[in-house]
């Protein structure tokens, strides 16, 4: 089974806001991103599509076939009393506690990086022990790719954010057995 990991394109939102699990149009570049998606996916096969039920995945999922699958593993982190904040008007002490162990601290009535970093594990976990080989193309987000590729490329998740992801991002891992291999480069800081 080949999989194709795809990053939602660019959301219609300022800078420097916290936006998590909160439901974004897309920006007008969405045409333009898409193709270059389009390009990296070969057309020859025929895929299972799963998504993030977020609109900002939902609607670049539905764009590269039908039916879509959404499943809610796959959602953003959520930033609980954070969402739609800008990173300046957080409490600073809150976003000092977060900054200072983001991989446990559980932001106010939302989640923490483990609690995302579980559910998109439980998500591939249950990929790997179908009995599928139907090729895949999977639309997220940042954190939850980050997560799974920092667990198949034995990163701790602390250390995670050092993979580089973009919007429009495109990775193709190789289902390997009970293992995943990545087949693309990836960028590390």
């Amino acid at each position: 089974m080949e999989v194709y990991l795809i990053r939602h394109t660019t959301p219609d939102i300022k800078k420097g806001i916290c936006y998590g699990q909160s439901d974004l149009n897309l920006a007008d570049t969405f045409s333009k991103e898409f193709k270059a998606i389009e390009e990296q996916i070969p057309n020859n096969k025929s895929y299972s599509i799963k998504s993030s039920p977020l609109k900002r995945c939902a609607l670049l999922a539905e764009h590269l076939g039908n039916p879509v699958l959404f499943d809610d593993r796959l959602k953003e982190f959520d930033f609980g009393n954070w969402e739609m904040k800008s990173w300046d008007n957080i409490p600073k002490d809150e976003l000092n506690l977060w900054m200072k162990d983001f991989v446990n601290f559980k932001v106010p009535n939302g989640e923490s990086y483990t609690d995302l970093a579980s559910r998109v594990l439980n998500f591939f976990e249950d990929i790997i022990n179908s009995n599928s080989e139907q090729d895949l193309i999977i639309v997220t987000h940042a954190g939850p790719m980050r997560a799974f590729l920092a667990s198949i490329l034995n990163i701790p998740l602390e250390k995670s954010f050092d993979i580089k992801i973009q919007y429009g991002d495109v990775f193709h891992l190789k289902k390997d057995g009970n293992s995943w291999k990545l087949l693309s480069e990836i960028a590390l800081e």
